[in-house]
């Protein structure tokens, strides 16, 4: 497959993805951590946009900060797919010119270029389809030739800080390419419901945490005896919760996570003010149910 043919491939399907985002999940989160639905679109669509300049000549300076910020507006699919129909329609014949662009790592062949603006267009393809429910399928046409073009630059990547740290592989060609960019290829619903629950707990937001659970939630706290104490349903969770995101000056800091199936495990810190400042560290054992948080047990450290 030609280069050209492989870019306009993977932009289509970023831009399907992106046609089927419902307008009640740009606030979503993404396999992305940092990024929320939104966040992911912005960034592909930003990155589609300077495509066009670079790709007809211009240097970074000279684009300078035109695209910064919000490229998205009021209407963020639009936006979204005339940005990649514009870099689709300047890539194809600047690239049949040959040459090179300027990027800020130095001179670069812009096949190379757009090597890499394909590879983004369809990981980010797959993040956006995790994160809104979408096909996560991908071309095997399209794994291969972005995976055999990505092994000699995987360490580059993850060197420069582009990617996370490589996950376990399996010999599935679509799972190993996600993999080595960093991806969990599992992630999904409950993935999705553990961001928004920590996010809540993480903005002492007592309803959003209460919007994520079952009606028979059950939480065990880390004291005051050696097994804690425990509380069932949803009346007795939420009093039990309205203090520990009550306390003066507290913040709950998420420090690593894991999901498998419909289990989830969570390393966080919390810390409080006042005039006995202090925090302690824990985790979390998780268990979700049809898409909710339905059991909580919390241990401590100390």
């Amino acid at each position: 497959m030609d280069v050209n043919t492989l870019y306009h491939r993977t932009v289509e399907g970023w831009a399907d993805r992106v046609n089927a985002v419902k307008e009640d999940q740009w606030g979503d989160p993404t396999p992305c951590r940092e990024w929320t639905v939104r966040d992911l679109t912005n960034h592909v669509t930003y990155e589609n946009l300077w495509t066009v300049p670079l790709m007809q000549g211009s240097t970074i300076e000279e684009v300078g900060d035109q695209f910064e910020g919000d490229v998205l507006g009021d209407d963020p699919i639009s936006a979204a797919l005339t940005a990649a129909r514009g870099a689709i329609d300047a890539v194809a014949p600047s690239l049949a010119a040959g040459g090179t662009v300027m990027l800020s790592f130095g001179e670069t062949a812009k096949e190379e270029y757009v090597y890499q603006l394909a590879a983004d267009n369809l990981i980010h393809g797959w993040d956006l389809a995790a994160a809104t429910g979408g096909d996560t399928r991908l071309d095997p046409n399209l794994v291969h030739a972005i995976a055999g073009w990505f092994a000699e630059r995987e360490e580059m990547y993850r060197g420069g800080g582009a990617i996370a740290a490589r996950q376990p592989m399996t010999g599935n060609a679509q799972h190993d390419l996600l993999a080595a960019f960093g991806r969990d290829s599992t992630w999904g619903r409950n993935h999705a419901v553990l961001a928004r629950f920590g996010n809540a707990f993480g903005a002492a937001d007592l309803d959003g945490a209460m919007a994520l659970v079952t009606d028979d939630i059950v939480f065990e706290s880390t004291g005051p005896s050696p097994d804690g104490a425990r509380a069932e349903g949803r009346d007795a969770v939420r009093a039990v919760w309205a203090d520990v995101l009550g306390t003066p000056g507290m913040t709950f800091t998420e420090e690593e996570s894991f999901v498998s199936g419909d289990r989830a495990v969570v390393r966080w810190r919390y810390a409080w003010a006042g005039s006995d400042p202090g925090h302690v560290r824990g985790v979390d054992v998780i268990r979700f149910r049809d898409g909710l948080v339905s059991e909580k047990f919390s241990y401590v450290k100390g």
